[in-house]
Order: C-alpha cells, then sequence, then structure tokens
C-alpha cells in the first residue's frame, strides 16, 4: 500500500482554504496544516516536516509574494521539500528562484484558474511530490519573455539586499531588518558588486554605483 503523502496547505482566503483541505482529504492526502501566512506556513513546515508544500503567492503580513519567497527560504534549507505554488499570479524573480532550486526537482507552478480537472490536479500534486515537477505553459511563456537584465544573476536575498542599498541603508542597518549578521551583509554586497562588474576599490559610491547600474 503506497505511503500517504502529507502536506502543509498555505493559503489566505478562508473559504478557498477549506476548500482545498477537503479536496486533498477526499483524494488520500494527510494535510498536517492548513494556515493563512507565511510566518504560519514557515512554522508548520518546520515543524511537520511535510512531504509536500502547497501555497499561495500573495499572503499576509504583506500581502504581496510573502508565501513564494517563504517557500524558497524552505527549499534552501530542504532541498527535498516538494513545493507547488496554487496562484493567480506570475511572480517572475521569485518563480525563477523557486524552478532552479534544490536539484530542480519537486517543483510545481499552477494557476488557480487553470485548473480544470479535479482528479487531473490531485495526480499533479502526487507527481510532485514523488519528484516530478509541472509548470503551467503560461507560467513558462512569461518567464522566457523576461528581458535578461544585470539582476539576472543575483539571487532574491541579493536583490533583496541591492533594494535595500537602494534605499539609503547602511551595512548594520540591513544586517537589522534582514535579522542577519553585518559580516553576512558584507558578503551580500561583495556578491553583488562583482556580479555586476563594478571596480573592486573601496570608494563608497559603489553602493549608489550598482544600483545605478541595475537600475540602467
Amino acid at each position: 500500500m503506497p505511503s500517504v503523502t502529507r502536506v502543509v496547505l498555505a493559503e489566505d482566503e478562508v473559504l478557498l482554504r477549506e476548500g482545498l483541505v477537503g479536496l486533498l482529504t477526499r483524494f488520500g492526502f494527510a494535510v498536517d496544516a492548513a494556515v493563512g501566512s507565511a510566518p504560519e506556513l514557515l512554522d508548520a513546515v518546520r515543524t511537520h516536516r511535510p512531504d509536500l508544500l502547497v501555497t499561495d503567492i500573495r499572503m499576509p503580513p504583506q500581502h504581496r509574494d510573502d508565501g513564494l519567497r517563504a517557500a524558497v527560504a524552505l527549499r534552501a534549507e530542504r532541498p527535498d521539500l516538494a513545493v507547488v505554488v496554487l496562484s493567480q499570479h506570475v511572480q517572475s524573480g521569485y518563480a525563477a528562484a523557486l524552478l532552479d532550486s534544490g536539484d530542480g526537482n519537486r517543483v510545481g507552478y499552477l494557476l488557480k484558474d487553470r485548473v480544470a480537472d479535479v482528479e487531473e490536479f490531485a495526480a499533479t500534486l502526487r507527481r510532485v511530490a514523488a519528484g516530478g515537477t509541472a509548470v503551467d505553459p503560461d507560467v513558462v511563456r512569461h518567464l522566457l519573455r523576461r528581458p535578461r537584465d544585470p539582476l539576472g544573476a543575483l539571487s532574491p536575498r541579493e536583490r533583496e539586499v541591492l533594494g535595500l542599498i537602494a534605499e539609503g541603508h547602511s551595512n548594520s542597518a540591513i544586517a537589522a531588518r534582514l535579522h542577519v549578521t553585518e559580516a553576512a551583509v558584507g558578503k551580500h554586497v561583495g556578491n553583488i558588486l562583482a556580479k555586476l562588474g563594478l571596480p573592486p576599490d573601496e570608494d563608497t559610491n559603489r553602493r549608489v554605483l550598482a544600483y545605478l547600474r541595475a537600475a540602467g
């Protein structure tokens, strides 16, 4: 008898979340937790260590890409965690990071309004949990249309640091905002400057130049 796939579900819309719990249970999945925010998502996955995470993108607290960012962070911690993003939106930067994470397997990105068959949806989740991939063709087309830009070589965390640099924050301020050490921020800044091809001098204006080059 095949083992039951254990799932953490993250969806901030209560009716949809409860509907998905019922659907997953009906098709034999074990829902360890169903949560409505990115912090709860992180806690639930770290506590229950499920086989599969199914998450929306736009969730509290910021209602932007919190769910997807949490999924990318969890894949960095657990490359074997299967993740399926189920959303109405395509978020290019973190979508690419998710699809590149781990060994590139056990990931999926589905659009809610294109899920037309619940049995096929359940089969897709099982396929991803078993090591496969599933990406909606619209997501693929969106990613392929992205113009090449200087930020393409930066990791999501490096992009975040660069954004804070653009706002004028110092390394110590960035460290406090991201809850990391100042040494870690310094390493990110060094990587950013190297990837953007900036000269390795000690001129602090390079921080501004890094932003201007990226923005241009």
